[in-house]
């Protein structure tokens, strides 16, 4: 599947930094309650640290090579619809771009995938402007003019097309979306840092936009610099943003991929999440020098193993050699890498996290683009969205795990007194190991400091996941210590209730 613009190319290489374990260990079996000694225990303390609330979202890419994805696939809808995706993205681009000359327009290959996605779940997609039309640019690839106010004139027209009655008029006719129902949500550009724009730059562009969008529909709310994120980033390219942002800012979007090498083992890829949460932090460091922006939150709008893709005729867009699908994006390694990165990045304090992108390939898809069948990825991004909805308030509970480097933790109590503990298992079996099977282990949960529940579930996600289907969360019996067995890479979600 090409894809073009896509975010973060190689980007992620240099997190090289963290936890990401490795090693044999043991495969002792089953838990339940049994005499088998567990791999690793945690023990869940009742005090907390804060606030815990990730959405999880997904994305589109309206364009040539994907725009029919609704019509070959009509029962996708209803599985989007069911994944509950916060705010889906939508990122326009080639033929996806509606304004073809200075003075015609053709919106139908993006209306193939905007229409459907306005009538989903909250009807409120992310429109990310990802790329001005191609006659404002010059031959490299650098705006014609230095004002923006032309992409500033354009972004007006979108903004009446889908929100304003009767649309705008051109010199081509009247242009006016079919369903009328109007996006809120827009984001300002596709990873400046890699097309073309400086810091500088980009500011003045986003100043330019912003007041113009405002001033056809003052309701709409607006995602800045979507960055094409790697290790320093942030500090680089954000200072000048922040101290000479003037328009208004409602989330800092940014892109993280763990590779733009299908060679790198699984536990280069691993090694590289903790480094996201490092760069949130830096993100909210350089927002809270600027006062307008302290309680501007950050939201991931795509992220997905690899970055890579066939930029035509079947040579990486990375590495100029054979192009190879990374089929990690949808393999049980999958399952225990999300489930890692929606927990570090939750507790760094991300607010959203997107996934790209739906219908494509064993590489990117949450299903597949050609048939709509479900890949594992959209089983656990839909038990991540499930199990950790915003709605509950959650809180994150203080623990201690006699084994960071090969389990990620993440234990919250919701405002209903529930309690939720997730464990995901990336443990390495292997140092050569590129999609491997991971290590079969044991947990052992101390829940003792929270008192007594009445009922709970256990959910694992792991190779043995029924893909067609889903997963099946099991009843289990509440008790001061539960065991939860981790099948090689995987994850397990323990809920608790009073």
């Amino acid at each position: 599947m090409k894809i073009v613009l896509l975010a973060g190319l190689c980007a992620s290489l240099a997190f090289g930094v963290g936890c990401g374990g490795s090693g044999m260990g043991s495969n002792n079996g089953g838990g339940g309650g049994g005499t088998t000694t567990p791999d690793a225990t945690v023990t869940v303390s009742k005090t907390t640290t804060g606030p815990f609330g990730v959405a999880m979202s997904t994305s589109f890419q309206p364009a040539e090579w994907d725009d029919q994805f609704f019509t070959l696939n009509p029962s996708a809808t209803t599985t989007l619809g069911n994944l509950g995706s916060h705010h889906i993205r939508l990122q326009g681009v080639s033929q996806g771009v509606p304004q073809t000359t200075a003075s015609t327009w053709d919106f139908t290959t993006l209306d193939d995938i905007t229409q459907p996605v306005l009538g989903i779940g909250d009807h409120s997609p992310e429109f990310q402007i990802a790329v001005a039309p191609a006659f404002m640019y010059d031959s490299n690839h650098n705006f014609l003019d230095p004002t923006y106010q032309q992409f500033a004139a354009y972004t007006q027209d979108l903004v009446e097309y889908y929100n304003i009655t009767g649309g705008f008029s051109a010199p081509d006719g009247q242009h006016v979306s079919p369903s009328g129902l109007p996006i809120t949500w827009w984001g300002i550009y596709n990873e400046p840092n890699f097309n073309n724009l400086n810091s500088t730059q980009y500011t003045q562009l986003y100043n330019a936009v912003v007041p113009a969008m405002q001033a056809v529909d003052p309701s709409l709310k607006y995602a800045a610099v979507e960055l094409g994120d790697y290790s320093g980033l942030a500090n680089q390219y954000l200072p000048a943003f922040v101290s000479g942002v003037t328009a208004h800012v409602d989330v800092l979007a940014t892109h993280f991929y763990s590779t733009c090498n299908q060679q790198d083992t699984d536990t280069t890829v691993f090694q590289t999440v903790p480094g996201f949460a490092i760069e949130v932090g830096d993100i909210y460091t350089q927002l809270k020098t600027n006062a307008a922006l302290t309680t501007v939150p950050v939201w991931v709008t795509e992220n997905n193993v690899n970055a890579d893709y066939d930029a035509g005729g079947g040579i990486s867009a990375c590495n100029g050699t054979t192009f190879v699908p990374d089929l990690r994006g949808s393999s049980p390694f999958f399952a225990a890498w999300r489930p890692y990165v929606f927990s570090q990045l939750g507790k760094a304090g991300v607010q959203a996290l997107y996934h790209w992108d739906f219908g494509a390939d064993q590489q990117f898809g949450e299903v597949d683009y050609n048939t709509d069948a479900l890949q594992l990825s959209y089983w656990v991004d839909d038990w991540l969205g499930k199990t950790f909805p915003t709605s509950l308030g959650s809180q994150l509970l203080q623990f201690t795990s006699t084994d960071d480097a090969d389990f990620e933790t993440l234990a919250v109590v919701n405002n209903d007194n529930s309690v939720i503990v997730m464990v995901a298992n990336h443990t390495v079996n292997a140092s050569t190991d590129n999609n491997g099977s991971g290590v079969s282990k044991t947990v052992s949960v101390d829940i003792s400091a929270l008192g007594t529940f009445s009922s709970g579930t256990l959910l694992t996600i792991d190779k043995n996941t029924d893909v067609a289907n889903g997963p099946t969360a099991t009843s289990v019996t509440p008790a001061s210590q539960m065991t939860i067995t981790l099948n090689g890479y995987s994850v397990g979600i323990l809920s608790l209730k009073p």
